[in-house]
């Protein structure tokens, strides 16, 4: 047998195999133990000459479990599920043995840039993806003039 190098790809990577290592001998979940573990939803965040766009992925979402708020130029997204009291689930369905989808909480806080309106911020929620577009002011956008011949 050869020995091979681990080289994880991503520091989330090392985390989730260790958290599964301790998890295989504890029972508990490190990850799961600790808030500050806590998977944040991926964010792309695109800008056009009219508006700033944010794609949020939150597969096992809905649209009733998340809240958006907007306070002055800061604007955040919160999950409102619970994860449920009673961890061994319903006695028909069986004891878990493994138990790698949890229900995370999350808060993702973002600034908004100075050109943008915060009073014209619109969300839709399709696929497991929020995409929230968030208008630009009028004297923020970019305006072409018209060039006239002498």
């Amino acid at each position: 047998m050869k020995a091979m190098t681990y080289r994880p790809i991503t520091i989330q990577n090392a985390l989730s195999d260790i958290d599964r290592y301790f998890e295989s001998f504890f029972g508990d979940s490190l990850m799961g133990a600790a808030p500050a573990f806590n998977r944040l939803p991926a964010v792309d965040v695109r800008e056009t000459d009219s508006a700033y766009t944010l794609e949020m992925e939150l597969p096992g979402f809905d649209e009733k479990n998340v809240e958006i708020n907007v306070n002055g130029h800061n604007l955040s997204v919160v999950s409102k599920q619970e994860q449920s009291k009673e961890e061994g689930g319903d006695e028909t369905k069986g004891a878990y043995l493994l138990r790698e989808r949890r229900l995370n909480t999350f808060r993702r806080s973002f600034k908004l840039p100075e050109g943008a309106d915060p009073e014209n911020v619109s969300a839709v929620f399709k696929n497991g993806v929020l995409c929230m577009e968030i208008k630009k002011r009028a004297e923020s956008q970019t305006r072409t003039i018209q060039i006239n011949a002498g």
